[in-house]
């Protein structure tokens, strides 16, 4: 807010004043910020948090999750969808690191005002947020966890938190389809590499199998360590193997620069990921040689449908300084699957904290169409939509080959 100076004046215009000058307002941004208390009007506050990397090598996508949070928010609180209350945003940085997450989720769940969240983006990280906020009866979706023990258990059948969802379909989907995606390009065989990480692994590990089923040939796993730069090492153990493609289980920053040296180093094969590595920070990362690189990611593209295409307009009609990313139309979703529990939990509630279990209880019934299709949750809290998209680098940029849905 502009600061107004005040030269010699009456008291009582001086106060008057002070009383303008305290008081806050909010950006056409999108941002929800504020300390909680009484809302404008006299409205009562509840708070969606949003938990994700807001700073390091993964904020681009940490980012786009919290702005498409904003955007969802701001849209509820113009339309008073829940008559008699403000809603807030509440982010928090956890920098893709399972043990700042966890602090986060502390921190979240201490605030009598969050009544629900989203995110993590990482899988590993969720694993220590879940119990926190399963504690605290505070719902959680996530828009880009895909390992499937979050939701089904270590047994594949348990869900271990009903607190947990989310908008994005798992590994098992993702795997199959990337297995699928190249046996269709006539590539019968490869080399994996994974980052150690849950995510990371997971992905290898069902890729794997479904690649297997349909014929194809694994001729080198390896693992790298998630800080290493210098992939020299495990791209000499796996070029004499003469793959016909490298399957990475990780994250962009550490497969641009390893696509990039596998190519220095001879070994020019498509380098192909998960959502973890469809970002345009890949492409800028793995450079000019990433070109003929391949990605799956969940969903259709988001300007392929009349909604998303909406969605995008919207986003960019508030200016945000970052782009709504991969997970952008998942992350706005996730907060109206939020939103939609709201209207039912709040409505009789005397505080946020009061409706937690309700809006847990609310959002397992959600059924609305959004961004990424249907929205709703099976007894498990995950997706009803399988739906995942083959890309391609082509010129600089990701290219959309294939879509279709996973059973």
């Amino acid at each position: 807010m502009a600061q107004r100076s005040v030269k010699t004046v009456g008291a009582s215009l001086l106060v008057a004043s002070l009383a303008l000058a305290g008081c806050g307002s909010r950006g056409e941004s999108g941002d929800s910020g504020g300390s909680g208390g009484e809302g404008g009007g006299g409205d009562k506050v509840a708070k969606i948090g949003v938990i994700a990397p807001l700073s390091g090598d993964l904020s681009a996508l940490g980012l786009g999750i919290q702005h498409s949070v904003e955007l969802a928010v701001k849209q509820a609180n113009d339309s008073d969808a829940i008559p008699g209350w403000k809603l807030e945003v509440e982010p928090v940085d956890d920098e893709g690191k399972a043990e700042v997450g966890k602090n986060g989720a502390t921190k979240l769940a201490g605030d009598d005002e969050v009544v629900g969240v989203v995110g993590n983006l990482n899988s590993s990280v969720s694993q220590q947020t879940q119990p926190v906020f399963a504690a605290a009866n505070i719902t959680q979706i996530s828009p880009a966890n895909t390992g499937p023990s979050l939701t089904r258990g270590a047994d594949g059948n348990t869900r271990p938190y009903k607190t947990y969802f989310r908008t994005c379909t798992t590994d098992i989907a993702q795997g199959g389809f990337a297995a699928q995606f190249l046996i269709d390009q006539g590539i019968k065989t490869v080399a994996t590499i994974h980052d150690k990480k849950t995510y990371g692994q997971g992905l290898v590990q069902y890729f794997t199998e479904a690649y297997k089923k349909l014929g194809g040939q694994v001729v080198a796993a390896e693992t790298i360590n998630p800080d290493e730069s210098n992939y020299a090492p495990v791209v000499s153990a796996v070029a004499p193997k003469k793959p016909g493609a490298v399957y990475y289980g990780g994250e962009y920053p550490q497969a641009g620069p390893l696509s990039k040296q596998m190519k220095a180093a001879g070994l020019n094969v498509p380098l192909m990921g998960g959502d973890g590595i469809y970002d345009p920070k890949f492409i800028e990362l793995a450079g000019s040689t990433s070109n003929g690189d391949l990605a799956t990611s969940v969903g259709e593209p988001t300007e392929n449908t009349e909604a998303g295409k909406k969605f995008l307009a919207d986003y960019k009609a508030q200016n945000y300084p970052e782009p709504s990313a991969a997970y952008g139309g998942y992350s706005y979703d996730a907060a109206n699957a939020i939103i939609e529990a709201l209207k039912v939990s709040l409505k009789d509630a005397d505080s946020a904290k009061d409706a937690r279990q309700a809006t847990v209880d609310a959002v397992g019934k959600v059924s609305f169409d959004g961004v990424t299709g249907k929205v709703s949750f099976d007894e498990f809290g995950d997706t009803s939509v399988k739906v995942i998209t083959g890309y391609k680098v082509e010129g600089g940029k990701w290219v959309s080959v294939k879509s279709g849905s996973v059973e």
